[in-house]
């Protein structure tokens, strides 16, 4: 029986870039299946006790872009670690992934497909033009896409998986979520990976040694 992942993520997010290959491969490999949960980030910030990047310690900042610098060195991959049009509203963004899932559709291409748009090529996430070639790039038709992703329905989805991210504990993005037990950072894919293919019961803040 195919197992689930609830992956908490936002297109603004470098980690959730950095790792999304990697999680992509591994959920393939392992038969699970992805549920895709854009949040609303500095929201789940805020409420669950953290500071934007702006707001924090200068030291924690300088060590941010060497963790960057690392994690693009291990993946392979090239990008700017201070993208042009970066930070961006990421709201429409995040909304398309919503709008390809209710439509049926794996949003996984678009997703790969906006990272690199932002990360390697410094093109702007929050141009509607922008979106709408990355859409066609990965395959997809971005008719009515736009109505949809800016949908009631869709927003209220939106706005649902902020508010299920704090009630489960989710605090920052990356987050993946196998049976209840979550994973935060692109770092500790592997210890999902190692979950998967045990098939171990969760470990919870009740869990005890032994």
């Amino acid at each position: 029986m195919s197992r689930r992942i609830d992956y908490y993520f936002s297109l603004v997010s470098p980690w959730a870039y950095i790792g999304h290959r990697h999680f992509i491969d591994i959920a393939h490999r392992r038969d699970a299946k992805i549920a895709y949960k854009p949040v609303l980030l500095n929201n789940v910030f805020s409420e669950t006790g953290g500071l934007p990047l702006a707001r924090r310690h200068p030291a924690r900042q300088a060590y941010r872009t060497v963790e960057l610098q690392r994690w693009r060195e291990k993946r392979k991959l090239e990008f700017h670690l201070w993208p042009k049009y970066w930070p961006y509203d990421a709201d429409l963004a995040n909304c398309l992934v919503l709008a390809l899932v209710a439509a049926g559709t794996d949003p996984a291409a678009f997703v790969q497909k906006a990272f690199e748009g932002i990360w390697e090529r410094e093109e702007n996430l929050a141009d509607e033009n922008v979106l709408a070639e990355l859409l066609r790039v990965a395959g997809f038709n971005p008719t009515n896409l736009f109505a949809d992703a800016n949908s009631p329905a869709i927003r209220a989805a939106y706005e649902g998986n902020r508010l299920e991210a704090i009630k489960i504990g989710v605090f920052g993005a990356p987050s993946y979520v196998l049976d209840g037990e979550i994973f935060w950072g692109q770092d500790r894919l592997d210890l999902l990976a190692d979950a998967l293919e045990s098939g171990r019961r969760p470990f919870t803040a009740q869990s005890t040694a032994g």
